[in-house]
């Protein structure tokens, strides 16, 4: 299944896949590793997809699908560190145009980072990177959203 050809109907199947595989399990780790290789394997044009989780003033990474990754990022740097600092979602069709762009991997020309937000605390990011500009559209952040929804529900279970 790809998330291009009809991106309302594949985007209700994907989450509903990615809130079966979630269900049984609220461990954070084990769930972060799990949708990390699910999405990275049912989108296109992703060359990247993991998580970073908070620790102390800066992000660790987490599970994640790819190349090796930027091991620390300190909050407000790049864009997962602005994405953690300001709690907003980062969509950024061009990743040399992002003043601060951390690269890790010179491949990667668009990115998206959403924050994982539960209460008022601040777990860390979901990230997601693709070798093409302008990959992510407002209809695919309205989809990870959703994603990363499921992903912070799973972890009361």
């Amino acid at each position: 299944m790809t998330f291009i050809i009809d991106r309302q109907a594949d985007s209700n199947a994907l989450l509903r896949q990615a809130q079966a595989l979630l269900a049984d399990c609220g461990d954070a780790v084990a769930n972060a590793a799990n949708l990390a290789s699910f999405l990275f394997h049912v989108l296109d044009d992703v060359n990247w997809v993991g998580f970073y989780f908070v620790s102390g003033d800066e992000l660790l990474v987490g599970p994640f699908q790819g190349k090796p990754a930027c091991v620390r990022i300190p909050l407000g740097r790049g864009v997962c560190g602005t994405a953690a600092a300001t709690r907003t979602v980062q969509r950024v069709d061009d990743v040399h145009a992002f003043a601060g762009h951390i690269a890790c991997d010179a491949d990667t020309r668009s990115e998206i980072v959403l924050p994982l937000v539960r209460g008022t605390n601040l777990l860390g990011v979901l990230d997601l990177d693709s070798p093409r500009v302008e990959r992510f559209t407002p209809d695919d952040q309205a989809f990870l959203e959703q994603i990363a929804g499921a992903y912070l529900a799973s972890l009361d279970n």
